[in-house]
């Protein structure tokens, strides 16, 4: 397999297919998606939906009435009778401002209305994003994500901004010219009216080119963002194993096939379009020629042909337009759709909207695992039948070979998931019972790589506990030692972090996590390998900020570095998804043998 073929086979995990073709004009959940979104604004939509409508009878009544003028006005004045002409002339005046002012009420009120929905929706699913569990963001990549607030709700927005538009006047206008056509002269409507069957054929062939062409040109974009995101992301590796000759080649393998693909694209509108303005012409001048044959032969006056030249153009102009509006259509529908199977997305470790009750005294951290089964995905089991009780207040560390189940019990205990079978209680309250607020009392996590987000030093340590004020979160900063260093920067609690804590040191940054988690104040603490990334002597402030922390609550701690396990008050030993050593770590020590007891030894070795 080539480099370009195993950038197409990641690209196919981003690239979610564009339905062949539509049998309706959304598919039934997204057009349950729209409703919803535009139920609030219903009234606003009958507003311009009835000024589109006047607007169009007005800009209708134009060219009947420049006909009109001719028959009727310009013989008035023939014969010395103004007032025919003036009325004409006024009543087209009055049109015309009509068609203006409504038209400016449609494209203002639509314009709106658009912009509130997709406010809205943007909105619901970012919210949506967050509340979907881990099990659904291992999944879903982030190129996708991005896809779906980015590119899509573009899309959406561009056929609001000026595809609604387009549509609304085009069906309008074929409507109204078509009946009017017919009503004014029916054989030379019929004429009018003939180039519809070319028409039809063309715009059904354009269809089928068309949405072939977009499936490969949204293939071939999404094959050259995955690689332009993934080289970016493993820049680093790319500069370390001077990636960039090769990768160069592969970017410009896709690119080139995009190129291409966009140019197929245009080719199409390039017959397309012409065509439809081939017809037009040729209808034009069959229209002149049997209506021309008739005024001669007097049966028809010449204004009403007039009229029919005039309408003319607004039946087939608005039809071309319509070959730009169904590319925006179509990546409008392709982006409803995906919006609209996010929003479906359950989430695999739903909330409650209310929670249990809390006891009053607040959350002591008694915790209990109870016949507790886990597998990832459709995978093996982790843990079967695994049970584990934690008195509140206890420090318990968790060793064990990679693999064995530490991190799963971990994630757990933090409600990343849900167990298959089984009970996890703090103080007898089952997990699920917990919602987010009592869940965030009752539970923290810090990890080996926290996360530190953009925004100031403060921000970050109150990140668990938004209502906390400066005084809280510089007594938070003390109690773990962050203070010292804070306070040598030149804007103190007030100074940038930067991008993912880039202006922080790797300690720094466990620090700052350590502060957060101490504000939060959970009842249930999980250090993840908290300390393992760090060098010795800044370990050591760690670990001198994990007493503060880990004092007066249960405390659960990963950890290969024994250094860690020291401050523990009990050991468990994890193999397989099951504990095979517990105690003290004094008494397993004591005992001379076991996985403690060899860990700590080689431990002692390499320390001499």
């Amino acid at each position: 397999m080539t480099a370009t073929e195993s950038w197409r086979g990641i690209a196919a995990e981003e690239v979610e297919e564009v339905p062949a073709h539509w049998t309706g004009l959304l598919r039934r959940r997204t057009r349950h998606l729209i409703a919803t979104l535009a139920a609030p604004h219903r009234r606003a939509v009958l507003v311009v939906g009835v000024a589109i409508l006047v607007s169009n009878v007005a800009a209708t009544a134009i060219p009947y009435l420049v006909g009109l003028g001719i028959d009727q006005g310009i013989s008035g004045v023939r014969r010395h009778d103004y007032l025919p002409i003036g009325v004409i002339t006024g009543a087209i005046a009055v049109c015309a401002a009509v068609q203006a002012l409504l038209y400016r009420v449609f494209v203002a009120g639509s314009g709106r209305v658009g912009q509130e929905m997709i406010l809205e929706l943007r909105e619901r699913v970012f919210a949506h994003f967050q509340r979907l569990s881990l099990a659904f963001h291992e999944r879903y990549t982030t190129g996708r994500m991005i896809a779906r607030l980015t590119s899509d709700f573009e899309s959406i927005n561009d056929m609001f901004a000026l595809g609604i538009d387009t549509l609304v006047n085009a069906v309008l206008s074929v409507v109204f010219v078509g009946v009017i056509l017919l009503v004014l002269d029916l054989p030379l409507g019929l004429v009018c009216l003939s180039g519809f069957v070319p028409l039809f054929f063309l715009t059904r062939w354009y269809q089928r080119a068309s949405t072939a062409a977009y499936r490969t040109t949204r293939n071939t974009m999404a094959l050259v963002i995955v690689q332009f995101t993934e080289s970016l992301r493993g820049i680093r590796a790319v500069h370390a194993f001077r990636r960039q000759p090769r990768n160069d080649e592969i970017f410009g393998e896709l690119s080139e096939d995009y190129r291409a693909a966009m140019t197929r694209s245009f080719q199409l509108l390039g017959i397309y379009w012409p065509g439809i303005v081939l017809v037009g012409n040729v209808t034009t001048a069959a229209v002149l020629l049997y209506g021309g044959w008739r005024v001669i032969n007097g049966d028809m006056q010449v204004g009403i042909l007039a009229s029919f030249v005039l309408y003319l153009r607004r039946f087939f102009e608005p039809l071309a337009e319509v070959s730009q509006f169904y590319d925006q259509f179509q990546a409008a529908a392709a982006g409803f759709e995906k919006l609209a199977g996010v929003l479906d997305e359950e989430p695999s470790v739903p909330m409650p909207a209310r929670g249990a009750p809390m006891p009053a005294g607040g959350l002591r951290g008694d915790m209990r695992f109870t016949g507790v089964r886990f597998s990832y995905r459709s995978g093996p089991d982790i843990l079967n039948g695994f049970d584990l009780w934690i008195p509140a207040g206890q420090t318990v560390a968790l060793l064990g070979a990679t693999g064995a189940g530490k991190s799963t019990i971990a994630r757990l205990l933090a409600r990343f998931y849900d167990p298959t079978a089984g009970e996890i209680t703090i103080d007898g309250i089952p997990l699920p019972a917990f919602d987010y607020l009592s869940l965030r009392h009752a539970v923290a996590m810090v990890t080996q790589e926290s996360f530190i987000f953009s925004g100031t030093i403060g921000e970050n340590i109150a990140f668990g506990s938004p209502t906390a004020t400066d005084e809280q979160v510089a007594a938070a900063a003390r109690a773990v030692g962050v203070d010292a260093f804070v306070r040598g920067l030149a804007d103190g609690y007030l100074s940038d972090a930067g991008k993912s804590g880039s202006r922080l040191s790797a300690g720094q940054r466990q620090l700052v996590a350590l502060a957060r988690a101490f504000l939060a104040n959970p009842a249930v603490l999980i250090l993840d390998e908290a300390s393992s990334s760090l060098d010795a002597p800044m370990e050591r402030l760690v670990q001198s900020a994990l007493k503060t922390v880990l004092a007066g609550r249960t405390s659960l701690i990963i950890a290969h570095r024994l250094s860690t396990v020291e401050i523990a008050d009990r050991v468990l030993v994890v193999d397989a998804g099951r504990i095979v050593e517990d105690g003290a770590p004094s008494e397993l020590l004591a005992a001379g043998k076991g996985h403690y007891a060899s860990l700590h030894a080689a431990w002692r070795e390499s320390l001499v």
